[in-house]
């Protein structure tokens, strides 16, 4: 054995008799002693299982909002396209209430169509809607809404028609305008690109002298086109070389068709 090692023995069996020779008393001071000295330990030991626990706790209540948030942004997405499905129901049913009220008191007999197809390349010429012969259509028949004058069928089907829009240059409508005795040919006119056309309201007098805001309407000339549809109202005047010409703004947007009438006759 070490020098070392019977060293540390004497050491510990000096200290353990030493210990055995205290009496009751004096151990209880040793225990007081020793727990008061470890006792900061203790209580360190102690506040850190509480913050661990504590942390714990804090995570999961993080999951749980996790979880809850997650569930209330599906809710919301479902509760915007119930909204947004309400407003599309409530825009068709005022459109369809609006044009049945239109066609209630209308002095006219009104087919009703939709349109079906418009072409890109001809955006502002022509629609295609979904009534034809075997809806009592043929052609040259005045098209309108509620707004005013669409145009006039063309080529027309058992099923469907091909609608000249007003805005086309070889639509050409006879007119008068509203406070005067001023009459003409309204006709379209060609643009390129997304631009939309206006209406020219030619052959007027040099006096006509139109102001910003007056209407022009159907006159009834023709045959095609019955008296007193609104095609549109004055934005501009000028006096050409041998008669005067007005600027008109289309009643109807032509872009946003969706429903029309074609005027089969009078009720």
């Amino acid at each position: 054995m070490s020098r070392s090692s019977v060293v540390a023995l004497l050491i510990f069996v000096a200290v353990l008799g030493y210990l055995l020779s205290f009496g009751p008393d004096s151990t209880r001071k040793l225990q007081a002693g020793f727990y008061q000295l470890v006792s900061p330990f203790l209580t360190t030991g102690s506040g850190l299982e509480k913050q661990i626990t504590s942390i714990r706790a804090g995570l999961k209540s993080l999951e749980e909002l996790e979880r809850e948030n997650q569930v209330l942004r599906v809710e919301n997405r479902s509760l915007r396209a119930t909204n947004q499905a309400l407003r599309d129901v409530e825009h068709e049913v005022n459109r369809l209430r609006a044009a049945l009220s239109y066609r209630e008191r209308s002095i006219f007999k009104l087919v009703p169509a939709e349109v079906v197809t418009r072409d890109a390349s001809t955006w502002w010429r022509t629609v295609t809607i979904n009534r034809g012969k075997q809806d009592g259509i043929s052609g040259d028949m005045a098209v309108v809404t509620e707004e005013g004058l669409v145009g006039k069928t063309t080529t027309v089907s058992g099923s469907i028609s091909v609608v000249l829009l007003v805005t086309d240059e070889n639509c050409r409508v006879a007119a008068n305008v509203e406070g005067s005795r001023e009459q003409g040919i309204v006709s379209g006119e060609r643009v390129a690109g997304a631009l939309a056309p206006m209406l020219n309201l030619n052959f007027l007098s040099k006096q006509a002298n139109l102001q910003p805001g007056q209407k022009a309407y159907t006159s009834g000339v023709g045959g095609v086109f019955p008296p007193g549809l609104l095609i549109g109202s004055v934005r501009e005047y000028r006096v050409r070389e041998l008669d005067g010409q007005a600027r008109l703004t289309p009643a109807v947007d032509v872009a946003k068709l969706e429903d029309v009438f074609v005027v089969t006759g009078r009720k």
